[in-house]
């Protein structure tokens, strides 16, 4: 998917982690809306395919995630390694977020505000909704693994929530549809989207233009 690129990828290099990178997809126009994202080598570059898409002009906010999987799980999901998880959150959630602000002007509300995740991390998305709806207005997330699962009790306010998996991965769509049931209950914004696809970047690539325009262009 996808093609040439009119906005630009920039990366930086930040102290977290011995030097964790988070690259940020620039929109062309000045972005009316913002995406931050896990796995962000990956996702960030699919700015191209909201390109294509003609959509309203959106930055990706991309922060890479570390070379070690079972790292990358205790990052993502709040269980496994508290202590790691909380480190990983104030690195995303507040030094990436003031390095946005300070290096390219974007503060947007809330409401021009989503985190993206796939997969792992997808528990994250969700986790840090879940923990700072002041911040995210909406949680897109494909194919959630089953680490983080959601919690007894709700807390509220509750952010409107994206979710997606695949007929061909039925451990996610799982786990996905436990998650939109979750938050359905309670009173949360939610679309489930069930289609025909696997695990990977292309399944998710695909949908990522389409939970977008769910988030801002309604």
């Amino acid at each position: 998917m996808g093609g040439g690129i009119s906005g630009e990828l920039l990366t930086g290099t930040f102290g977290y982690d011995g030097g964790r990178q988070v690259t940020v997809y620039v929109p062309p126009e000045p972005p009316v809306a913002v995406v931050f994202a896990a796995d962000g080598q990956e996702i960030s570059p699919w700015g191209g395919d909201l390109e294509a898409a003609g959509m309203a002009s959106t930055m990706i906010v991309g922060v890479h995630r570390t070379a070690d999987e079972t790292m990358r799980l205790h990052e993502y999901s709040p269980g496994f390694d508290p202590d790691r998880f909380a480190a990983h959150e104030t690195f995303f959630v507040d030094e990436v977020r003031r390095w946005v602000r300070s290096r390219f002007g974007v503060a947007l509300p809330a409401a021009r505000t989503a985190v993206f995740g796939a997969s792992a991390g997808g528990e994250f998305a969700l986790a840090a909704g879940l923990r700072h709806p002041d911040v995210y207005g909406t949680v897109l997330c494909a194919s959630p693994g089953a680490g983080y699962r959601p919690p007894a009790a709700m807390p509220g306010p509750l952010p409107r929530a994206y979710l997606v998996a695949g007929t061909q991965e039925p451990f996610f769509l799982d786990n996905a549809t436990r998650w939109a049931d979750a938050l359905r209950g309670a009173g949360a914004d939610v679309v489930m989207t069930e289609r025909v696809g696997s695990h990977g970047d292309g399944f998710w690539r695909q949908e990522f233009p389409l939970m977008v325009t769910w988030a801002f262009e309604q």
